[in-house]
């Protein structure tokens, strides 16, 4: 199955308290921060959340 490797860019500093939450849930603590999630509706939708905070690239 495919996977998302996905890098935290910004800060959380001013957002909203659900999108930091989002950003803990994927793993995501600090700007650099780069996890593997594999590729699941779930997973596509906390992205979409963020996705201004995120650079997302697929991964076999």
């Amino acid at each position: 199955m495919a996977q998302l490797k996905v890098e935290q860019k910004k800060s959380t500093i001013g957002c909203k308290a659900n999108q930091r939450e989002t950003l803990r849930s994927l793993g995501l603590k600090r700007i650099g921060d780069v996890v593997v999630k594999e590729d699941r509706p779930e997973i596509r939708g906390m992205v979409h959340t963020v996705r201004h905070l995120v650079t997302v690239e697929e991964v076999n």
